[in-house]
């Protein structure tokens, strides 16, 4: 059978490793508008609901009347009711209307008109409403931290690094339930290390979280799961009551909470009722917000890949997210689990939440390389540090995150291994030893760090629980033995548990410690120059990512001994030998410059074409160009003093010409535009062929590398180095002649090649 090559390489790309399927309304395989979604319809009496998206109360399973009696304010939901959909979409995209005005509509409407008006704007649309509608005006962003051996120096360490990165919360969870004390009290100590104030949280069964924050271990959680009909609820043996008292003991004992939810769990568990997967999100959210949750994470979490198989997936996911917003709640946008095998697609999935900004644009960034995400792994992880940082810079956009030097780093992961250390000695812990700790401070992932006795940490953990060990006892183990300053934010964080401060929608902790929230940080968008903007500080943290140059020392000359003398002899003249080739230099060749684009020195490239010139049995005369630093001029003119009438003209960053004296000087025999394509051997065939031309021989095919990222990695490096030619330009001056001494002329010619590369070869390392 007859194929197509190029259908075959496409089919090994990434993205073809993802799954893709065509729309299934009945089973729920359905983004928007399934067959099955009710019209929007509300009909009230007496202050009751009685009638919710054409089901009467008689009629009402247990989301509606959960919904109808807690999420709805009856009193005017007719009234927004009967707004038109497509105006009330207009008006979500429209800045001139007000974040509290779209509050107020949004409080009288039922899940199918919700889901209707939604369904109205296109991604972009829906970008510009989520920048006006999301809660908190500041963005952040939230880390996982695990991992494989559940190693509690590591997970400080980690904790410690993610928090001056920038993450404002951090989640761990467990490979074996009885190590939660241990990985939240870890999680705890280097959360507050260094810059230090996140909020933490452990997820585990919900008995065991809650417990694990009522001793303080713990600062939030967002454990609670809510889905959109009622019998994947009962097959959670839950109810949206039960959650909602759930919610209640952990705000009554000052621990944030916010809600799971996200398109795709229904019909992953065969009870969709052939309803659109965005229709019962939008139960689920209102189902949140009659529980009096703060906020939640959303975006279809750890179901993305259902959702991101049917036509519109991304676009399922990010209203999924405004709707969040339009309820009031704090949005924790998805982002955590693996999107997709592709990069593109991953990123660009993310886009959508990032550039707008969310109040936690990631429900979980991988903190620690995916292998060792316990979550099931992550759309970036640490690996992706580098590319989120250099993405804020590129948009001038606020993802939450910050560059951080390796020093820095170290110096955190350091300080937080060393404090569960103490912790652990001081508790009567097993210990964790000096290597154990060094270890932390460098790994990459678990699999650097030692073994631990597992039975001795499990029942040691258990002991822990039993005795009622609580975050008091972790504070005055600081605190008296040497780590005072985190010993006093945590005790702060636990100060904020009896305010409740940090249980206003939308709060992270700063330092101080302070809440900043939806009440003293709301969302003032209101077009072009209002809501939230980078500060000049903020701007700069963000640009100063630790790979960037200052450009103005690339280029610079090494100090190293030069391996070559070079000295004006008076202005050059024109030359009579026609067996001479000149070889025409850039104004700052072998001076304000020494080494090309690719790190090759100027000694050995000179040394390379003078070798290739004589190995024709030719001359090369050398002679500087000190007007003009545009290489077809620099040819040009030295082909006007060439006794042949053949020159070659050499750039300082390495691009090269060969040109004739009768040609205009944008015309030319040969030209070699990308410099970090030649190696030495190049330039020494080039110099063959300038004698070649002279003598009317044919040429030879000059060796090049083929590197199509050459322009990407280089043309920075290409720019600054022209300026600094470019500095070196003395209009009226006229070429000069030079005379070029090589220290070790007088070794053999083999041995002074050998010399040269080995200069090219040290040159490259540095």
């Amino acid at each position: 059978m007859f194929s197509s090559k190029r259908f075959q390489a496409r089919a090994q790309r990434e993205i073809n490793k993802d799954s893709f399927i065509h729309e299934w309304p009945e089973k729920g395989l359905i983004l928007f508008e399934s067959p099955s979604d009710p019209p929007p319809q509300i009909k009230v009496k007496q202050g009751r609901v009685v009638e919710l998206d054409g089901r009467p109360e008689t009629d009402f399973d247990l989301l509606d009347r959960f919904i109808a009696e807690y999420a709805i304010d009856a009193s005017i939901a007719e009234e927004c009711m009967g707004t038109d959909s497509l105006a009330l979409a207009r008006s979500l995209a429209d800045f001139h209307v007000p974040r509290q005005d779209i509050l107020r509509l949004c409080s009288g409407l039922t899940p199918a008109k919700m889901t209707q008006a939604v369904n109205r704007l296109n991604v972009v649309e829906m970008m510009m409403a989520l920048q006006k509608m999301r809660a908190r005006r500041t963005p952040s962003n939230q880390a996982h931290v695990t991992n494989r051996k559940e190693h509690p120096a590591l997970l400080a360490a980690d904790a410690a690094e993610a928090v001056e990165r920038g993450f404002a919360e951090l989640e761990t969870t467990v490979g074996v339930a009885r190590y939660a004390p241990f990985n939240a009290l870890a999680l705890l100590v280097g959360s507050q290390t260094g810059r230090g104030t996140a909020l933490t949280q452990c997820a585990v069964e919900e008995a065991l979280s809650l417990q694990l924050a009522l001793l303080g271990l713990t600062t939030y959680a967002e454990t609670l799961s809510v889905y959109g009909t009622e019998q994947a609820f009962r097959d959670g043996d839950d109810t949206p009551w039960s959650k909602a008292f759930l919610a209640s003991a952990y705000a009554s004992r000052g621990i944030k909470v916010r809600f799971t939810s996200g398109t795709g769990s229904e019909a992953l568990m065969g009870h969709s009722e052939g309803k659109s997967m965005l229709y019962l999100e939008a139960r689920c959210l209102m189902a949140i917000k009659g529980a009096g949750s703060q906020g939640v994470q959303n975006g279809s979490i750890s179901c993305i890949a259902l959702p991101e198989s049917l036509p519109g997936g991304v676009r399922g996911v990010m209203a999924e997210n405004l709707i969040a917003t339009l309820l009031d709640l704090e949005l924790a946008s998805g982002n955590d689990a693996m999107a997709s095998h592709s990069q593109i697609r991953k990123s660009s999935k993310l886009m959508l939440q990032m550039l707008p900004g969310t109040d936690f644009i990631f429900s979980g960034f991988s903190s620690m390389p995916r292998e060792d995400n316990l979550f099931g792994g992550g759309n970036f992880d640490a690996e992706d540090l580098d590319d989120y940082n250099v993405l804020q810079r590129d948009m001038q956009v606020d993802g939450g995150l910050r560059p951080v030097g390796e020093e820095e780093v170290i110096s955190v992961r350091r300080r937080a291994a060393q404090a569960i250390q103490t912790v652990f000695r001081v508790l009567d812990l097993p210990p964790i030893t000096d290597a154990e700790v060094e270890a932390a401070v460098a790994a990459r992932s678990s699999s650097d760090m030692p073994d631990r006795n597992v039975v001795a940490d499990l029942e040691a953990a258990e002991k822990f629980l039993r005795e009622g060990k609580s975050s008091l006892d972790v504070i005055r183990a600081l605190a008296e033995h040497g780590f005072r300053d985190i010993a006093e934010k945590v005790l702060g964080l636990q100060k904020l548990r009896v305010s409740g401060d940090y249980l206003q929608t939308s709060a992270v902790v700063l330092a101080g410690p302070r809440v900043l929230s939806a009440i003293n940080d709301p969302n003032d968008y209101r077009g072009p120059g209002s809501g939230y903007s980078l500060s000049s500080e903020r701007w700069q943290e963000i640009a100063s990512i630790p790979q960037a140059l200052q450009p103005q020392k690339i280029g610079q000359p090494s100090t190293g001994k030069p391996q070559m003398r070079m000295q004006e002899r008076g202005e050059a003249r024109a030359g009579a030998d026609p067996r001479e080739i000149v070889i025409a230099l850039g104004p700052a060749f072998g001076t304000a410059m020494d080494a090309t684009l690719l790190g090759l020195p100027h000694e050995a490239v000179l040394g390379a074409l003078i070798d290739g010139v004589a190995a024709e049995g030719l001359k090369a005369r050398v002679v500087k160009i000190y007007s003009t630093s545009d290489c077809g001029f620099i040819g040009h003119a030295g082909a006007q003093l060439s006794g042949s009438g053949i020159s070659i003209g050499i750039q300082s960053k390495g691009t090269t010409v060969i040109h004739r004296r009768d040609l205009e000087p944008l015309n030319n025999l040969e030209l070699f535009p990308q410099a970090p394509n030649l190696t030495l051997d190049s330039y020494r065939v080039i110099g063959q062929n300038a004698a070649k031309y002279a003598k009317g021989e044919p040429v030879l095919p000059v060796p090049i590398q083929i590197d199509n990222m050459a322009r990407l990695k280089y043309i920075v490096k290409t720019t600054l180095l022209h300026h600094r030619e470019t500095e070196q330009v003395v209009r009226d001056k006229p070429a000069q002649e030079i005379q070029v001494d090589f220290p070790e002329k007088e070794t053999s010619e083999p041995n002074r090649r050998h010399e040269m590369q080995t200069a090219q070869t040290q040159r490259r390392g540095e």
